[in-house]
């Protein structure tokens, strides 16, 4: 169990990237009425950058 928790842990960064930021940068985009950028829905857009963010936080072990 610990070992479980610790590597859930170790990767929180990341899982809340894509897990909160991705999802909340998706509706304040739809919330702004940019439902598509570029082509592609604003979901996919939310979880590349909060995706992206999470991996540099992860990397770095910061935020900001």
């Amino acid at each position: 169990m610990q070992f479980v928790l610790k590597n859930i842990l170790h990767f929180m960064p990341l899982i809340f990237g894509l897990g909160f930021l991705g999802p909340l940068i998706s509706q304040i985009l739809a919330m702004a009425g940019h439902g598509e950028v570029a082509g592609l829905p604003a979901l996919a857009i939310g979880l590349t950058i909060g995706g992206l963010w999470g991996m540099i936080a992860q990397w770095r072990g910061r935020w900001l």
